[in-house]
Order: structure tokens, then sequence, then C-alpha cells
């Protein structure tokens, strides 16, 4: 899920300097570290991809069975374990095992994170606790920042993977918290707005995206016009 794209996938061109600054990246590195090499010989990379979609389909399974019973929100919650297990191992074990294939895994890996990523946070609109409306400007923020972070990994030679030291891992986290939450907290609205709490929870974040791919595109440019004009 990538809220920037997600953590190990392999770098858009061979001089882009990859910008990974979110809270738990040493620690998620080390821990990626140590299951690779235990992993069975027979699981491959696309496997992998291929388990983290299945916990993108878990994840919306939960929400949308969340109507009949809040407790299948637990399905959302162990949906974002197998996600990330999937999600983020794929690209590290092709490292490990030095079988990366830079142009199929880059354009698998966010091809499917980009349905993931859909069905992951889209799918929370279709809970009783947030609007689908409010849930699509969370997906759409998300995809404007990957957008911005595969274009700059082109023109500018950063593949950035985080964005205020968060990354698709504190993504996942904080989108766990706030599952555990809908069941105590509810879906009433707030006074007469037709908004519920998580509603609101939803518009800041959203509001956070747009706001720092703005300012991150307008950075780029600045940085592309005084090259270019240095070139001339």
């Amino acid at each position: 899920m990538n809220i920037s794209p997600r953590i190990d996938t392999v770098a858009a061109t061979p001089v882009a300097t990859r910008i990974q600054q979110n809270i738990l990246a040493r620690g998620e590195r080390r821990v990626l570290n140590w299951i690779c090499p235990r992993l069975p010989a027979w699981v491959t990379p696309d496997q992998l991809t291929t388990l983290g979609f299945l916990g993108a389909c878990m994840v919306a399974a939960g929400y949308m069975l969340s109507w009949i019973d809040s407790e299948w929100l637990g399905l959302s919650l162990a949906g974002y374990v197998v996600n990330w297990f999937g999600d983020s191992l794929d690209g590290s074990l092709a490292r490990w095992r030095k079988i990366e294939r830079p142009s199929y895994g880059y354009f698998v890996d966010h091809s499917v994170d980009g349905i993931a990523t859909f069905l992951m946070v889209g799918s929370i609109g279709l809970s009783p606790y947030i609007r689908f409306d409010v849930a699509l400007l969370g997906v759409i923020g998300y995809l404007l920042l990957s957008i911005h972070t595969f274009l700059a990994a082109k023109v500018v030679g950063e593949f950035r993977l985080s964005y205020m030291a968060g990354g698709p891992t504190e993504l996942r986290l904080m989108l766990m918290g706030m599952t555990a939450l809908m069941p105590v907290v509810g879906s009433a609205d707030i006074g007469k707005t037709n908004l519920s709490s998580f509603d609101v929870f939803g518009l800041v974040v959203s509001s956070v995206l747009f706001t720092i791919f703005v300012v991150q595109s307008f950075a780029t440019a600045r940085v592309l016009a005084r090259r270019e004009r240095r070139g001339r």
C-alpha cells in the first residue's frame, strides 16, 4: 500500500537514489533481512506479490462484511498483516537471491500495488464507519503521491519511499489502529454534519496527502528549472 510506494520495490531507474526516512525503516529492514534467508526455496517473489494482493482482498472483505457484524473487522486486521508480509518481501527476496527482474518487477509490483491500495483504502468506505467518497479521497491522495514518486525517480533520480517520516508500513499501522477503534467509537455522525469521527479523520489524512503532493511537486519543479537554466 503502497501511502508513497511500497518499501521493497526495484528502483525505477538504475541511477535513482532510494530515499527512505520513515520511522520504522531500520527495524523493518532488519526483520526482512532475517526472514529472507529462512523462507523455503519454493517461495518465489511472484508468489509473495500474489500473497500481498490476497491480503488486500481480505482487508476489503472484512470491511464489507462488517455491515453484518463488527467482528469481521478482524479479517481486515489479519489482511493488513498478510499484505505487509507479501508486499514487503517480494522485492527483498528477489534482491537477497540476486534474481531481480528490474523492468518486470517494477511494472508488475506497482500495477498490483495500485489495485491493492484501491481495495484496502477504498473498501473502508464500504463499511458502516466511513463514507465512500471520503475513502476515495484517501485513495486519490495516495496515488497522487505515488505518481510523484515515479516521476521524480525519472526526472530527478530520487526514488522517495517515505514522506514526513511515514511510509507504507506506518500507513498500515495507522489504518489498523483506526480499524480496531471502529467498533468502540461507532459510526454515529458528529452533530448535524453528516460526518462520523472516522469521516473527519479520513478528510484530515486526505488533506495532508494532497498538501504533500502539491508541496513536493512545486519543490521538484524548482529543482528541474534550476538544472535546466544551468544547462543552457
